[in-house]
Formats: structure tokens, C-alpha cells, sequence
């Protein structure tokens, strides 16, 4: 049987991701563009300012890859792109080229959900988990925590009913006068900080679920900070210790509700991916957990927490498989439920 070998597009917010997976070599071929420097001047991802980067970015990308992995159009097998979820002008760009792209090139066209591409991205690695596990998606703009028995085969058991957690760390991170991107400073910041010189809540831990809430640790942290400005003790040790405060309660809030939900179904394999996933921290918690569980925990590496194409060309690949082609028609989703997805 011939190797399988598909161009992967990830445009869903602030990373323009391209990469071609194929099913024997694995990935051939990865490039990423980070549009951090653009938006850090305001704080945040502007979305207008994110679709037009997109739009001079991709098709680069795309001619670097190939001549990365040695291949022409002719060796691709299918192109695969997000259509969501995600901001809806960057998704366009990204399905307009992408399936354009297929068009051109007489290939079949793949939508990949951006979530699906996260979950898969630990199957890159050499240790991949196999199914069924408990997956949590933690990111900037989602926290779920899945049942996941195969692709396409997914059971949603809790979810942030506000701020996801990268969310959460992204405004901490702003109101303690951080730059752009605030997450992964805060999270370096804390490292310096003092244990238990503040202590937050654990949202929604006290009663049953798995759902999440981050809204309410955010304004706890809100008004420590504002107590020790008023206090005369706003100084870098006391920063750094608050931020260490707020990581140890979203750590410890994702880690008891990662428990609760590996006891509710009966598995010992947990796989966590997203954003958020690359903090150490989280990392060292979860994997202390499993052990403690006779279970296991599997990431994917670094590079492949944050967006990226890889995931989305692996994810692509899977479905296109299956048979699972896009119309000739463009479209994007800025939201689609994971568990919407048809199994393969």
C-alpha cells in the first residue's frame, strides 16, 4: 500500500501553521509563524489584524514546506485545514486557500476541527496513547474535559462555563501589568514565588461535576493585588507570589477535576493537550496524579501545544481516510461542538 500524505493549514487565530504528514514517515515537513509581535502593542489578539497576516503568511508557508519535504503538488494526497473553532476571518483565510488549494490540485479537500487537532496532537509522538483515555483540552479559548473511545468518538463531560484557563492566565497576566502573551509570563513569574503566602479558591471543586469556572479566581487575584497596592506592598516578590498563588489554584482545580473525571469512567490514561498544556507545572501535577492512579499521562511535545499545522495535518489524514472530504463549498465554524464530529 502507498504512503498517504496530506498538506496541513492551521490559521484559527494568531499562528499560521503548515505541514505535511504522511502516514508512513511521519512529519515531513512543519513550518510556524507566531503573530505575537503584532499584537502585543494591543494586548490581545486583534482579529482583523490577525486575518490579514494570515492572508501574507500562508501561501509561503505552504511553498516553504513543500520544498522542505521534498514534494510537489503531485505528492500531496489531500489538504486539510481548520474550519474551526476559532475567529471567523482568520478560519477563512485558511479554508478559502485550503480548499482552493485542493481544488487546483485535483485532491480532496479536509475540514479539521481545531479541537480534534489538539486531542491528537500526543498520536505525533512515539508513545502514543491508545484509546479509550480522558482527555483535557486546555487552551486560551477552551477547557474540556473528554471521553474519548476513538476519532470522532467523543463524550464532552465538563467544560468552563466562563474563562478557559489559558483565558484566565492571559487577563491575571494583564492585570498585573505583564506583557503580551501574559500566560507564559505569569507562569515564569511564578516560579519565583512563595508557596501559600496566598492561598485562592479552587472553583466549583467543592461540588459534584467536572465542569470549570475561572472567572471568580481572576477576581480573587484581582483583589489580592489591589489589597497589597493599597497596602504599600506591591513589590516584584509580592507579584511573583501571587502569581504563584493563582497558578497553584488553577493547577490544582484542573488536577482535581482530571481525577474526578478518570474515577467517573473508569480509565487510567489521560492525555492532555492545548495551549496550556506546555506549563510545567501542570505537567509535573497531572503526571504526579497518574502515577499515584497506576495510570499514565501523555503530551504532545512543546511545539505542538501551541496551534500548529502538524496536528491538523495529522488529524486530516485520519478523517481523509475514512473518506471524510469537504464539498466543494468554502466553510468555517467560529463555533462547533467537538462532540458534533461523526466517528471514523
Amino acid at each position: 500500500m502507498t504512503n498517504m500524505r496530506v498538506l496541513g493549514i492551521e490559521t484559527s487565530c494568531d499562528e499560521t501553521g503548515i505541514a505535511i504528514y504522511d502516514d508512513k514517515l511521519g512529519i515531513m515537513a512543519h513550518q510556524l509563524y507566531s503573530q505575537v509581535a503584532l499584537h502585543a502593542d494591543y494586548g490581545g489578539v486583534v482579529p482583523e489584524l490577525a486575518s490579514r497576516d494570515h492572508i501574507r503568511k500562508t501561501i509561503p508557508l505552504i511553498e516553504a514546506a513543500l520544498a522542505d519535504a521534498g514534494c510537489s503538488k503531485d505528492d500531496i494526497d489531500g489538504v486539510a485545514f481548520t474550519a474551526g473553532p476559532g475567529l471567523m476571518g482568520a478560519l477563512m483565510v485558511g479554508a478559502t486557500i485550503g480548499r482552493s488549494l485542493a481544488f487546483a490540485w485535483d485532491k480532496p479537500a479536509v475540514a479539521v476541527h481545531h479541537m480534534e487537532g489538539h486531542l491528537l496532537a500526543p498520536m505525533l509522538e512515539d508513545d502514543a496513547p491508545a484509546f479509550p483515555f480522558v482527555a483535557l483540552l486546555v487552551s486560551g479559548g477552551h477547557t474540556l474535559l473528554v471521553r474519548v473511545d476513538g476519532i470522532g468518538r467523543y463524550q464532552i463531560l465538563g467544560e468552563s462555563v466562563d474563562d478557559a484557563a489559558g483565558e484566565a492566565f492571559d487577563k491575571t497576566a494583564k492585570l498585573m501589568d505583564l506583557d503580551y502573551p501574559g500566560g507564559p509570563r505569569l507562569a515564569k513569574l511564578a516560579e519565583s514565588g512563595t508557596p501559600e503566602r496566598f492561598i485562592f479558591p479552587r472553583p466549583m471543586t467543592a461540588k459534584p461535576g467536572l465542569d470549570f469556572s475561572f472567572s471568580g479566581l481572576k477576581t480573587a487575584t484581582a483583589t489580592a493585588m489591589a489589597e497589597e497596592v493599597a497596602a504599600g506592598r506591591d513589590n516584584q516578590q509580592t507579584r511573583a507570589d501571587i502569581a504563584h498563588a493563582f497558578q497553584q489554584a488553577v493547577v490544582d482545580t484542573l488536577a482535581i477535576k482530571c481525577k474526578r473525571a478518570l474515577t467517573q469512567t473508569g480509565l487510567n490514561r489521560l492525555v492532555v493537550a492545548g495551549g496550556v498544556s506546555a506549563n510545567v507545572s501542570l505537567r509535573a501535577q497531572l503526571s504526579e496524579l497518574m502515577t499515584s492512579l497506576n495510570g499514565e499521562a501523555f503530551y504532545p511535545r512543546n511545539e505542538y501545544c501551541t496551534d500548529n499545522g502538524a496536528m491538523i495535518a495529522f488529524a486530516g489524514l485520519q478523517r481523509l481516510k475514512a473518506g471524510d472530504t469537504e464539498p466543494l463549498a468554502v466553510r468555517a465554524r467560529p463555533r462547533w461542538p467537538l462532540d458534533e464530529l461523526t466517528a471514523v
